[in-house]
């Protein structure tokens, strides 16, 4: 079956599972709500459309770390939208829940379309295959005869994502430069007591979850990907630019 219907037919089942159980770690900066703007965000949501949201069809919660610096980890809630077989992309919250901030994005595409990028473009991103064989990524709500087929769509999958709001760092506000942000590759990487504290919220058991998974098709990690494990971390660098000339 394609990914595109694998997504549509988690979609139904995921309606209402598997949310409001991580709140935001964070209370952003500014005054609260006035009554004027929760009533003309009322009257937004029932007069105008918004099919790019509509579009969002799976919720997956997993973990990423910051390019070159393992130790800063953190959960992420991703709500991804299939727009072909071969490219995905996902919203990341740090919850999930009507306070939950947006943390950054992530690109997802299959195996087929990463070896065809370019050398310099590969240290960008990062593979899924042990996320998905560790039991680390989780579609959650969703019963195992749903998500292992989903799963092995998505175990041969490379993401790049960008993190904009640091809220694991307490920023209340997106400060800072956005982040390059990279997928465990083995055990004794993920700090073990934020998948505890996953877990525990939804009530699973990821070592149970990684036995059921070891049937799944997981290809050996495609040259390029997880460039961190060979010594190439990216990382974005503020330079200052007067008058167009670059100063150091």
């Amino acid at each position: 079956m394609k990914l595109s219907h694998w997504l549509i037919y988690t979609s139904a089942i995921l309606t209402g599972c598997g949310a409001s159980n991580s709140p935001s770690p964070v209370k952003a900066t500014g005054e609260e709500t006035s009554a004027k703007m929760k009533v003309l965000a009322t009257g937004a949501t029932v007069i105008q459309s918004r099919p790019p949201i509509e579009a969002i069809s799976t919720y997956l919660d997993g973990f990423h770390f910051y390019s070159g610096e393992q130790k800063g980890q953190m959960e992420a809630h991703h709500y991804v939208t299939v727009l072909n077989d071969d490219v995905m992309q996902a919203v990341i919250y740090d919850g999930n829940t009507r306070d939950a901030k947006l943390m950054g994005v992530e690109y997802i595409i299959s195996e087929r379309l990463f070896k065809t990028l370019p050398a310099e473009e590969k240290p960008y991103w990062h593979s899924h295959r042990y996320e998905v064989m560790s039991g680390s990524l989780v579609a959650p709500g969703l019963p195992e005869a749903a998500e292992n087929p989903l799963m092995s769509k998505i175990v041969n999958t490379y993401g790049k994502t960008w993190h904009t709001w640091h809220t694991d760092r307490d920023k209340t506000l997106p400060l800072g430069a956005p982040a390059l942000m990279m997928g465990f590759t083995a055990d004794g990487q993920l700090n073990p007591q934020l998948l505890a504290d996953r877990d525990r919220r939804f009530d699973i058991d990821s070592n149970q979850i990684r036995e059921s998974r070891q049937t799944l098709q997981a290809h050996p990690v495609a040259e390029g990907a997880d460039a961190w494990q060979k010594g190439t971390a990216v990382q974005l660098k503020r330079i200052e630019v007067k008058n167009g000339v670059q100063h150091p």
